[in-house]
């Protein structure tokens, strides 16, 4: 026991060390520490730079020169904005403690929210009115007016009990010829729900991708590759012709769910391409005066290797609503499908 009582000094030297640091939070609390900091988080965890061919050096260039000890923070911040859009990834969030939040790459989103979509236009022009489904996070369902179609909505991919949600709506819908599915503006939540939702529509196991979650400090230091499945869930799947509506506002768990959704059969998507927003993304990071922000972890490959992250799943039919289209009563989207369903399998 000679060492313990210099083990004890050390303990008590790194004690008020830490204190110091804890107190000294002014210190490092600078522009440019902090600009060096988020930048390296970024270099360090950000997992998509070589899928969207980034240079983030580049950016340390441009950006690192106009950093000084003077910055003020609506500056900064608009650098950090500058940053993160470069990546293009609504993964990617910036919050700056009532400066503005920001999210990478969401003009197309944010426009199809804003103009191309309105889930009141439908309930009143298009369906019977439509049924909510308690403890989902916004799932409603009913039948389009006049028609053999069922409707189902999906906005948010979170809930209580998704498996028993989808099997009571598909009970509901048994007798409609088709079913259209609309996860347009759907702003994700959890991989898992939705592909347990998409599991109820599957005709069978698809291998749909390859999943990597980065793990060094080099761009291309992945762990090792997971495969991923469609499956089948729960007692009841719906096989008969299937409409998946996508917008670009369709991201994270919304694009997954179009993954898995596009590889059954009896499925067709009609819509805009999704958000391509495919990676789980970090826990919140935070700065030292105060910041904070999150970023893709992982890259998600289709069997083939390619991505689909800032390209999204393509539909099959492309169309969009104009915000003139919303304004006049029209959603064109959905006329898309149902025209294509009386064309196609002659249901009307």
């Amino acid at each position: 026991m000679k060492g313990t009582p210099y083990i004890l000094l050390v303990i008590m030297i790194l004690a008020c060390s830490c204190t110091d640091i804890l107190l000294g939070e002014d210190e490092d609390n600078n522009p440019e520490n902090i600009f060096e900091l988020f930048w390296t988080d970024f270099d360090l965890h950000y997992s998509l730079f070589e899928i969207r061919n980034l240079k983030w050096d580049s950016i340390y260039d441009v950006y690192r020169p106009q950093v000084t000890q003077q910055t003020s923070s609506p500056k900064l911040r608009s650098i950090f904005v500058d940053m993160i859009e470069y990546l293009d990834d609504s993964h990617t969030a910036l919050y700056t403690n009532g400066m503005g939040d920001y999210t990478s790459g969401f003009a197309l989103g944010e426009k199809a929210i804003k103009e191309e979509f309105s889930i009141n236009l439908i309930k009143l022009n298009y369906t019977d009115g439509l049924e909510t489904v308690k403890g989902e996070g916004d799932m409603a369902f009913g039948s389009i007016k006049g028609k053999d179609i069922g409707y189902i909505s999906i906005r948010k991919m979170e809930g209580d009990d998704p498996e028993g949600a989808i099997t009571n709506v598909l009970n509901e819908l048994a007798n409609q010829k088709a079913i259209i599915v609309d996860i347009r503006t759907n702003d994700g939540g959890d991989g898992g729900y939705a592909k347990t939702i998409a599991g109820a529509f599957s005709d069978g196991e698809y291998f749909i991708s390859t999943v990597q979650t980065r793990n060094g400090p080099s761009h291309s230091d992945f762990d090792a590759i997971t495969r991923e499945y469609t499956q089948r869930t729960g007692t009841v799947q719906y096989l008969k012709p299937v409409i998946l509506l996508t917008d670009r506002a369709t991201i994270s768990a919304g694009d997954y769910f179009a993954l898995n959704m596009r590889a059954f059969h009896h499925v067709t998507i009609i819509g805009d391409s999704t958000a391509g927003d495919l990676s789980s993304k970090s826990m919140r990071k935070f700065l030292p005066n105060g910041w904070s922000y999150h970023y893709s972890i992982q890259k998600r490959l289709l069997p083939d290797g390619t991505s689909l992250d800032g390209i999204g799943v393509v539909p099959d039919v492309y169309v969009k609503n104009s915000k003139q289209d919303i304004q006049g009563g029209t959603d064109k989207v959905l006329n898309t499908a149902i025209l294509y369903l009386k064309e196609t399998y002659g249901i009307e």
